[in-house]
């Protein structure tokens, strides 16, 4: 049976042992580096810089799951979601966040809620959700598992999206996912996830709350980089059918951009 909260963890790169200061050390840093465009290498110093002080960033500059089903077009994302605290608890911090910075603005009569300027070097911190909230894995209706890997689900079927994930790319994916120590019936569950049609009804479903729906948002949000037309037509699309108000989907946005890059 799949530990899906593990996969998720597994798939983020959480929990990965990074040495001294909860990040990666300094050949893994060289190696994330390697062949990414300047701009993408510049941010990398800044990112371990915020990650030593976030309690809840960790090994994500080393990669995990998501970096060899992304490739090149995930790592700047990804760099900032890898969370000591685990998979889920990064995708609910972030879902948590996003809602109160929403509400916040609401509250403030539609002002916009604050957002840490571009370039400054700080970036706002993303905390798990309160043990008794419903953005906490632990409180899902449906099981903890099951939700886990709908978030999984969903990040898979938005890094595919772009439709750059052919035939030839599955193969080379499926071959590196078997270097990852995954056993048999994780290396089924990719394959099929990789071969079957895009399906957002699928997606959508494994919504049971209006927090799980932004958690799903959140989570497909962290697996592209939105340098396609058709990434968001997606998303546009996914915000409707799980029904989340527009300024919501764009605290979403704002907070899973501010985290990770």
């Amino acid at each position: 049976m799949i530990d899906a909260k593990r996969l998720l963890d597994q798939f983020l790169g959480a929990g990965q042992d990074t040495g001294s200061g909860g990040v990666a050390g300094g050949a893994d840093r060289q190696s994330a580096a390697d062949g990414l465009p300047g701009n993408v290498g510049g941010a990398l110093g800044s990112i371990q810089d915020y990650a030593r002080q976030n309690p809840l960033l960790a090994g994500a500059l080393a990669g995990g799951l998501a970096s060899v089903l992304l490739g090149s077009k995930g790592v700047r994302r990804l760099a900032g979601t890898a969370l000591t605290y685990g998979g889920a608890a990064a995708i609910g911090g972030l879902a948590y966040k996003a809602y109160r910075d929403y509400q916040a603005g609401k509250a403030a009569t539609g002002t916009a809620p604050a957002q840490a300027p571009r370039g400054s070097g700080s970036l706002p911190a993303v905390l798990p959700p309160p043990a008794d909230s419903p953005f906490s894995i632990a409180n899902a209706a449906q099981g903890a598992d099951v939700f886990a890997l709908g978030l999984v689900t969903a990040m898979i079927a938005a890094a595919k999206a772009d439709g750059h994930i052919d035939a030839e790319e599955r193969d080379r994916i499926l071959g590196r996912l078997s270097e990852k120590g995954l056993d048999p019936e994780e290396e089924a569950f990719f394959a099929k996830e990789l071969t079957a049609p895009l399906d957002i009804d699928r997606v959508v479903a494994s919504a049971k709350t209006k927090e799980q729906a932004i958690e799903i948002y959140a989570a497909s949000l962290v697996a592209m980089r939105l340098d396609h037309p058709a990434e968001r037509a997606y998303l546009d699309m996914l915000a409707a059918r799980l029904g989340l108000e527009p300024e919501l989907a764009k605290s979403v946005e704002r907070t899973v951009a501010g985290a990770t890059t």
